[in-house]
This record gives structure tokens, sequence and C-alpha cells, in this order.
């Protein structure tokens, strides 16, 4: 008798979660998310076109660390989701030996550990990367239910959105990567 195999659901870690017009919640209206983290036991992102209060020149001198580079200093912080907003996520490409870093995939890490900050705010951290306070999370087979019920949209994650495009463009430009226009889509989810 052969032995009938599970096979694991794909990962969305690296993908972008683009928000249907359907999706009104705060701070998930018009948002995307980066998914940091996808697997059996649901899936960790951060938003990356929500804007917080603060620069990245207040967190470091929160910390008291200087900044040398204004451009630096007055980068925006994302509110990255509602699940522990007073912890900082640095989301960057270029893979370091930082001491709390997480590789998401052959592209991506994120770092929650002060050695980052300290890196960035020397000149010696990533070349792209963006700040974003607390995180997104969903529990077990929560997203794959959000999915079916057409509350989001997926897109492979892109450097472009990311970091070259304004903040208030993002969610436009992360539907436009699968050929959607978010505004011509209805502001809810039809059933037949």
């Amino acid at each position: 008798m052969a032995t009938m195999q599970t096979k694991s659901p794909p990962t969305l870690a690296g993908q972008f979660l683009i928000a249907m017009p359907s999706l009104t919640e705060p701070p998930f209206s018009r948002g995307v998310a980066f998914i940091c983290q996808h697997d059996e036991d649901g899936a960790v992102g951060l938003l990356v076109n929500q804007l917080s209060e603060y620069r990245f020149g207040d967190v470091l001198a929160q910390m008291k660390l200087d900044c040398k580079d204004p451009e630096l200093a007055d980068a925006p912080v994302l509110i990255g989701g509602p699940v522990q907003q007073e912890r900082g996520f640095v989301l960057h490409r270029e893979h370091g030996h930082w001491e709390s870093s997480y590789r998401i995939n052959a592209d991506w890490s994120v770092t929650t550990s002060r050695d980052i900050l300290v890196a960035m705010a020397s000149g010696d951290g990533p070349r792209l990367a963006l700040m974003a306070l607390g995180y997104s999370g969903w529990g077990a087979g929560q997203l794959e239910q959000e999915l079916k019920d057409n509350t989001w949209l997926t897109a492979e994650a892109s450097e472009r959105v990311i970091f070259h495009t304004p903040l208030e463009e993002r969610w436009s430009a992360a539907a436009g990567l699968v050929g959607i226009d978010p505004l011509q889509l209805p502001g809810y989810a039809g059933h037949a």
C-alpha cells in the first residue's frame, strides 16, 4: 500500500499582499504588506506603505545614536502593523551578520537588533532598507482564508515598489505588478 504524502502549502514569504478595496480596516486599508514568514503556523508581514509619525532620526535619537546623514535621518518610519508597535523591524536587501536577522529568501532579510541601526547610522548598513514599527500577523489558516475571501491580491515583492515608489503610490504600483488597476475593482468581493 502506497503512503500518501501531504504536500506543504506554498509559502508567500517574499510576496506582497495587496489589499482589495473592500478591506477598509486600518491600517490595512489600501495596504501593501511584505510577507516575511509564512508556514502552516501562520504568517508575519510588514506593511510597506503606511506612514508613522516618526522619522528614522527620531528612532536613532531615542536609542542615543547619532546620524551624520541628513537624508537617512529624514527617512520615514512606517507602521508595519498593529502587533508590537513599540518594536522596530528593518526590511533590507543586502544580507549581513547582524545579531537578530532573519533571511526571508535569497533577496530579502528582516532584522530587529540594534546593531543594524548602529551600522545604518554610521553609513555601514544596507543600502536599501526601510524601518517599520510593529508587524502584521495571521494565525494558522487565517491568511489562506482571507485569500479565498478575496481580501488580498498577491504579487512577487518588488524592490522598485518598496524603495523607489512614493508611499502614496505603492498600493497602485503593487497591484500594477499583476496587471490590475485597483481603482477599477469593485469595492466588494462578488459571489455568484
